[in-house]
This record gives structure tokens, sequence and C-alpha cells, in this order.
């Protein structure tokens, strides 16, 4: 990779990692579903009129942009109101690389591999310590709740559901299909927001809407959602995807430390263990097959 490319890629890390941080400030002047209405829509626009939409079948650009954007954000902006760290939701949120897994094994048929495995087995133990300690109620002096914890891992499991609906539309222009998928969030999450916050909270946070919340939201919109998507797309379409993917380690590195720096979260020492147990199962998923090929060959 070249040093442009990998400076590129280290841009993506940071923007995705810091995202967690943005989605807890923005959620102090905004409530969680209108935030989610207001991000998407300003992704969508006015960015439909200048990208041209994706080759794809209608029912999977909705499939799309009801799982990976719609599901996944409307769990993990609910986490974080209800009690979900910046940066444990940075991590946790990676379990979606196992339930991606499995759900390629049981609409995919895809083959079980042994580093799979053992990367879900240690990483399913790391997230078993950090939600008991949830359980407990102790977050390292920043309530951490079950609720919060268990809505997170369901924003993975659609960021999930999202991956296998992008693996069934094949090659296709990832920045058009985040765009054009940004177009479908708006009105559910409205919906939402109506019927879960109402309407008089809505308008109040819109009439008082302060600069803080709406630079939160121009980050989530343009620096996480199209930047970092549009780089990512541009590194996969230069490199092999073994080669960029394990720069995703580095996010919730990222989260977690942009979360002590800026929000001032720290974690206990059992959720270090258990953060520890996470970052090692994805490390056996995504190097294991090579680390077993490179022990087979000196064999």
């Amino acid at each position: 990779m070249s040093p442009k490319d990998l400076l590129l890629a280290l841009v993506v890390v940071v923007a995705w990692g810091v995202n967690f941080v943005v989605i807890k400030v923005g959620l102090h002047g905004v409530p969680p579903m209108l935030l989610g209405a207001l991000r998407f829509m300003l992704a969508a626009v006015p960015a439909v009129f200048f990208v041209k939409r994706p080759r794809v079948p209608l029912r999977w650009l909705f499939a799309y942009g009801a799982t990976i954007s719609f599901g996944q954000f409307a769990f993990l902006f609910y986490a974080l109101y209800v009690g979900m760290p910046a940066g444990l939701a940075s991590l946790v949120l990676q379990a979606q690389a196992f339930f991606t897994f499995g759900f390629a094994v049981l609409f995919l048929h895809e083959r079980f591999r042994v580093q799979n495995l053992a990367g879900l087995a240690i990483a399913a133990a790391g997230l078993a310590v950090i939600g008991t300690v949830s359980a407990a109620g102790s977050s390292g002096g920043h309530s951490m709740t079950l609720a919060g914890f268990l809505l997170t891992l369901c924003a993975a499991v659609l960021w999930a559901l999202g991956n296998i609906v992008t693996k069934k539309v094949g090659k296709v222009d990832l920045v058009a299909l985040v765009v054009w998928g940004s177009l479908i969030p708006p009105l559910p999450f409205l919906a939402l927001s109506y019927v879960m916050e109402g309407p008089a909270r809505m308008a109040a946070a819109l009439s008082g809407i302060g600069v803080t919340s709406i630079l939160a939201i121009v980050y989530l919109a343009f620096v996480a959602t199209i930047l970092g998507y549009g780089l990512w797309s541009r590194l996969l379409s230069r490199y092999p995807a073994s080669q960029v993917a394990p720069f995703s380690l580095l996010v919730p590195i990222v989260g977690l430390a942009s979360a002590a720096l800026l929000l001032g979260e720290h974690l206990s020492t059992v959720q270090v263990a258990g953060a520890g147990l996470v970052m090692l199962g994805l490390v056996v998923n995504v190097f294991g097959g090579w680390v077993a090929q490179r022990f087979a060959a000196a064999r």
C-alpha cells in the first residue's frame, strides 16, 4: 500500500473511531431518533443529485438502507442514549464481524473455518465479561446499562445483515450505495421520533438546536458517512480486501482513546480484560488463517 493510501486508511480509522464520541455529543442536544433522521437526510441530500444511482434492484437498495443505515444506527444511537459509553460501543459493535460470519454460513452457505470459530469463542468470552460488568452496573465511574450493551449488540446484528446484503449486491459503487441507501432511513427515524420522543420534543430540539449539535450532525453525515465510506471504497477498489479489512481493527482503539480523551471515559480493570479478549478474538478472526498457512508451510 502506497504511503498516500496508507494515510487515507488512517483517516478513515480516525473518522470512524471518533464517530462514537460525536454521536454522544450530538445526543446532548437532539434525541436519538431525530438525530438519526437528520444525519441521513443530510447524507442523502444534496448528494443524490450528483451521485448516480447504483445499479442494484430496488429491493436490495431498501434492504441495505433498512439494515446497515436505519437498523444499525437506530439501535446504536439509542444504546448511547441509555447509557452505553462511546468507547465501549466502538468495541462491542465490532461483534458484527462474527455475526457476519454466522449469517454468511446460514444464508450464503460459506464454510466454517477454524480461525473463525476460535476468534468467535475468544471474543464471546470478552463480550460476556463486559456484559457481566454492565449487568452489575459498574463502568469504571461511568454508567453502562445492560440495556445499552444489549442494544449495541443488536446494532452489530443489523450491521452484519447489511454486510450480507452488500455481498448479495456484488460489485457496486459503495459511495453510491451509501448515498442512495441514506434515502431509506429518514422516514422510519422520523416516525420513531414522533412515537417515542413526541412532536413537542422534536419541535423543541429543532427550534433550540445549538452549534455543537449542528456540527455533530455535519460530521456524522459528511465525515463518518460520505467521506469515510468514499475513502474505504477507494481502498477496496485498489487493494485486496484482506489487505484493507485489518485496518478496521484500529477503529475501537481510536474509539476508546478518543472517548477517554474527550469524554473522560475510563474502563475498569475487568472491562480492560474483556476489551482485550474481544480485540484478540478479532485479530484471530482476521489473521488466524494466514498464521496457520505460514505455520503449515514452515513444517
